[in-house]
């Protein structure tokens, strides 16, 4: 069992960390304050190929693995881009997989390089106000009207649809009442049309430059080759996408900790009170170590989800314990690097303040921790469902 990074992953580490070093952590403070779609950080990444890291090669990616992309999300995270940099790209990574895995070829070559160079950016509408989690409820409804779709309905917490010009929408063809277990739910990538889509962003705690929104449908068009596979299916198809997200999210989480633990501990070095630094008092040192090892753990559970998703094996519990721990460490190691600044911790110019309002967002989503020892409980111990 070899944990040394091979000598391509060092070459993806090296990029784009090269990428990032423009992007300094001043950049993305000053984004944190002003808001406004880090355009310019998008447009690096795909200048230098990485937004299709994990697309297919004939339509422009670089074919890798997850593990790779995994690596790469870490990365930028871990430069103190923070979830900021992250969610500026996150979609390109995961969100069009249900299009590699069912899409026809000629959906791919219509869709794929475009969003790769960066010429689309889409957003994913899953979640509704009234459903949360229960995605089986989903009320956004679709109804064929010839060789279209029309659809209307209301989506929430959707990233980026401030700057999104597509859409990957998750909407209901079968009424509810209708259907049989999974089915009735279909899938779409489409224009998202500003004359039947209205976009209002939800004022938030942290990520100010990548916008969350609620959308508002009506009588939006859908062509009918603009849906992805068979009617009726689309939940079996995102399904393909939870896995990869978990992972990234996780990586995302751990790469984020590791900048907040990196300034506390250059802090810790440097802050003299009493005529001796801060970091010879073991009260100081005994949290930071502790969450140098959380990380640690953490980053192996992510690293065994990324390599069984990519060795094509089962990996449910693997993403979802990735997410959790290290949603849980990058908190605490943010929450102790703003007790390791003491008052300056809560001051914005030391960034740290900054990674704690971030470090929310793994442990919110894509799914809630509680959730996540559920499934654990019902499908690794054998526990009766709770839900």
């Amino acid at each position: 069992m070899n944990f040394s990074l091979t000598p391509e992953q060092e070459q993806i580490r090296d990029a784009i960390e090269k990428v990032c070093t423009p992007f300094d952590a001043e950049y993305w403070l000053r984004k944190d304050r002003e808001g406004g779609f880090p355009v310019d950080f998008h447009r690096a990444l795909a200048a230098s190929g990485w937004l299709g890291i994990a697309m297919p090669e004939e339509f422009g990616g670089a074919g890798l693995g997850i593990s790779e992309a995994a690596l790469m999300m870490h990365t930028i995270s871990a430069t103190g881009a923070g979830l900021s940099g992250a969610s500026a790209v996150h979609m390109n990574i995961f969100g069009l997989h249900p299009v590699v895995v069912f899409g026809t070829t000629e959906q791919k070559q219509r869709w794929l390089p475009r969003l790769i160079q960066g010429q689309d950016r889409a957003c994913f509408a899953v979640t509704e106000p009234n459903t949360g989690l229960n995605t089986l409820k989903l009320k956004t409804r679709a109804v064929r009207d010839g060789q279209h779709y029309v659809v209307n309905g209301q989506k929430v917490w959707i990233s980026t649809a401030q700057v999104a010009n597509k859409i990957l929408l998750l909407a209901r063809t079968t009424p509810v009442e209708e259907c049989k277990g999974t089915e009735g739910l279909s899938l779409f990538y489409t224009d998202l049309d500003p004359n039947t889509i209205e976009v209002r962003e939800i004022e938030k705690l942290g990520r100010k430059c990548v916008d969350s929104n609620q959308v508002f449908i009506d009588g939006l068009r859908i062509p009918v080759e603009d849906r992805i596979g068979e009617e009726g299916k689309g939940f079996s198809y995102i399904l393909h996408g939870l896995n990869p997200e978990r992972i990234l999210i996780a990586s995302e989480a751990v790469g984020l900790g590791r900048a907040a633990l990196k300034r506390a501990a250059n802090y810790a070095n440097e802050r003299e009170v009493f005529d001796r630094p801060i970091g010879k008092n073991q009260s100081i040192q005994h949290p930071l170590a502790r969450s140098w090892m959380e990380l640690e753990a953490a980053h192996l559970m992510v690293q065994k989800a990324s390599w069984l998703y990519d060795q094509g094996l089962p990996c449910g519990a693997e993403a979802n314990s990735a997410k959790f721990l290290a949603a849980e460490a990058c908190y605490s190691a943010c929450e102790n690097a703003i007790l390791t600044h003491g008052g300056m911790g809560y001051a914005k110019e030391y960034h740290v303040e900054r990674y704690l309002r971030e470090s929310w967002i793994p442990r919110l989503a894509p799914v809630s921790p509680q959730l996540i020892l559920c499934f654990i409980a019902e499908k690794v111990l054998g526990l009766p469902k709770s839900y």
